[in-house]
Formats: C-alpha cells, sequence, structure tokens
C-alpha cells in the first residue's frame, strides 16, 4: 500500500541517517587499538616531508599537537568517505595520511585484525608505511587522500563579495582570546581597533590572494584572515570569514594555534602570516 511504501521509505532514511551519525563519531583510538601512541607521532613526523608540527604560541601539552590533530581529523574524514582500504584476505586495512616523504612517496596508515583476546577494538595499528614498503603490496589498489572541496575557487576570497563583519560579536564572544594587553582596553577602542586592523587585511588582500587561507571546520570550508592588533607585522588572531549567499560574513575569531589546526586539513598553509 502507498501508506506502507512511506513507511518503509522513512524507515530506510533513518537508518541512512544513523549510520552517518555513527560514521561521524567514530573516532581513531575507538577504530585501533596503539601501543605509545606518543611514539608513532614521533616517528610519522621525521617520517612524512619536514613540517612544523609544535605550536609556538601556545604550551605543547602533547609531542606534535598539530600533527595529532591532523591524523585525527584525517581519519574520521576518511572513515566517514569510506575511504578505508581493506586487503583480499580481509586481515589488513590502509588509509592514506595526506602526507608524503620528502622522496614524495605517500604514507599510509596501516592495521591488522586485533587479535587481542576481549578487546572490542576491531584492528591494530602497526605502522606508517611508505608506498614502496613491502606491506603496502597486499593492496590491489591504494585508497585516495581525503578531499575537502569540490570547488576551487572556494579557497581564494572573491573581490567582488561584499565583507560584512560583526565586531560587537567577535568582541563578546571571543574576548578571552584576544591578546591581555588588549582586554584591558575599552571595548569600544578594541572594536575601533579590530575594524582598523580588518581594513588592513583587506588591503593585504589585494596585494596577495594567499593572505585569506582556507580552513575545514565542522563540514564547511571558510576563510581566514589577519588581526594583527599589537602590530602590522604580526597577527595576533584569525579572522573566520564564510560565504553566506552571496557576501562573506565574519562574526568569530581564532587564536593562530585554533587556525593552524584547522588550515593544516586542507594543506600547509602558506607562511606569509599563519604559521606554528
Amino acid at each position: 500500500s502507498v501508506v506502507y511504501k512511506k513507511f518503509k521509505k522513512k524507515e530506510q532514511e533513518l537508518k541512512k541517517n544513523f549510520i552517518k551519525k555513527k560514521k561521524k563519531k567514530m573516532r581513531l583510538f575507538d577504530y585501533s587499538w596503539f601501543d605509545n601512541y606518543d611514539e608513532k607521532i614521533e616517528f610519522l613526523s621525521n617520517l612524512a616531508m619536514s613540517e612544523k608540527w609544535d605550536y609556538t604560541n601556545s604550551e605543547n601539552f602533547k609531542p606534535h599537537p598539530i600533527l595529532r590533530n591532523y591524523i585525527d581529523h584525517t581519519f574520521k574524514k576518511v572513515y566517514t568517505d569510506g575511504l578505508i582500504e581493506n586487503s583480499s584476505d580481509g586481515e589488513y586495512c590502509i588509509f592514506n595520511t595526506g602526507l608524503v616523504t620528502e622522496n614524495q612517496e605517500e604514507i599510509f596508515a596501516f592495521f591488522q585484525k586485533n587479535k587481542k583476546q576481549g578487546s572490542t577494538i576491531d584492528w591494530y595499528f602497526i605502522g606508517w608505511k611508505k608506498e614502496s614498503d613491502r606491506e603496502i603490496l597486499k593492496f590491489a589498489r591504494l585508497p585516495e587522500n581525503v578531499n575537502y572541496f569540490d570547488n576551487a575557487s572556494d579557497l581564494i576570497f572573491n573581490h567582488k563579495l561584499d565583507l560584512r563583519i560583526n565586531a560587537d560579536h567577535i568582541i563578546e564572544d571571543n574576548f578571552d582570546r584576544f591578546p591581555e594587553i588588549i582586554k584591558k582596553m575599552d571595548k569600544h577602542m578594541i572594536k575601533n581597533l579590530l575594524n582598523g586592523t580588518i581594513d588592513d587585511a583587506k588591503k593585504r588582500l589585494k596585494r596577495n590572494y594567499k593572505t585569506a587561507i582556507p580552513q575545514y571546520y565542522n563540514g564547511n570550508i571558510q576563510l581566514l584572515l589577519p588581526i594583527c592588533l599589537m602590530s602590522k607585522s604580526k597577527a595576533d588572531l584569525a579572522l573566520v570569514i564564510e560565504n553566506c549567499n552571496g557576501s562573506y560574513r565574519a562574526s568569530t575569531c581564532l587564536t593562530l594555534d585554533m587556525a593552524i589546526n584547522n588550515a593544516r586539513l586542507i594543506a600547509k598553509p602558506d607562511d606569509e602570516w599563519l604559521k606554528p
């Protein structure tokens, strides 16, 4: 009957949405067992093309926090997008980290079926492997690295669009992120200073389109602009702008460490102003 068909369709949609939500919640440590993860991260930092993976603006509570964040979010994306490849016997699996060696060899995370008695975790992490390593020959095809965007133009600031700033909202909701010396100022003065530095950022954009750095956050592509409050030569915060109905809207800002974590998911940022 028509009612039964509608019911089955609704049931399938609910099941599909449930699976999607479950996939989004999957974390690397729920997926695989790791022995001494700090050691594994150190090994990867040495295997991959040279890059700074530590913060300089805040304390590093664990080794290479930028790399840890990168691997964590890369795994969530490859898991959600179905980019994990299994060996023909089902005993092993890999995913593409998106990182490469100095010789431009792709690096894969390599897992084996977890044989630990009583464990609820299905996989055991073996190590980071180059595409030329013998273990990778177990796979008939290699998984692609994740893709965060469909249109490359989303990564570049469009000068034809208006940029609308909610300075009051940025200050009120992100006040704790501002430099301590700025917090001592009157909020009206902070607003004027913020508007001034955003105007400076617009001028920088006209000289160099790379000033706007793309970041991936919560499923969306956004752009980051420098907020230079203390000195015009050094950013203190990153302004987040997003294309909303044909204009850019800015209503929040990030610390530089937060910004580098989000931006690094897409690519290593140009170091004009955003760097670890």
